[in-house]
């Protein structure tokens, strides 16, 4: 059965944690501001889901590319790329910048004495899901012992592992 595995950036089988605040205050921890995936019918409810169970056997695939910048891992696994970086230059981080086209997630930046010696752009991606996660988002928010904000779990719609557009988007 698939079912939410992390809400909010938590382990959902964490039970010590205050999910009423967690759920009720709807922030994500790598962003430290409101998670910005909401519903179409609310947009003042927060999603949350940022992994999730799918297959058989089940297992744990994220869906939120957000999820991917805990302890900002992977900027230090991209620091090789940075051919020109020499120890002692600064690193920046610059999320979402622009260019023809559209928009680079993040651009790793060494500077050495005010002036850019290397960079890299990182765009993230993660598997993206057809139909819906919130009837299970729903039933795990029941199981925490909150109250759900609709009967969402009670429908038969569930969700898949959008494959197609995940590789359709993830093309160079």
């Amino acid at each position: 059965m698939n079912k939410v595995v992390e809400l909010f950036g938590h382990a959902t089988e964490n039970t010590a944690l205050d999910w009423s605040n967690l759920v009720s205050v709807q922030q994500c921890p790598y962003l430290n501001k409101r998670c910005y995936k909401v519903r179409k019918s609310d947009p003042g409810l927060s999603i949350g889901s940022c992994t999730v169970t799918y297959g058989n056997p089940p297992l744990p695939i994220i869906i939120c590319p957000t999820r991917l910048i805990e302890r900002s891992q992977i900027f230090m696994d991209c620091l090789h790329l940075l051919t020109l970086h020499q120890p002692g230059n600064e690193l920046h981080i610059v999320p979402e910048v622009s260019i023809p086209g559209g928009s680079v997630d993040y651009v790793l930046v060494s500077v050495a004495q005010g002036k850019i010696k290397d960079f890299v752009g990182i765009e993230l991606q993660t598997l993206d899901t057809t139909g819906t996660v919130w009837p299970e988002r729903q039933c795990l928010i029941r199981e925490l012992g909150l109250t759900p904000s609709d009967d969402a779990e009670s429908s038969t719609k569930g969700y898949g592992m959008n494959w197609k557009m995940t590789a359709k988007t993830g093309e160079p």
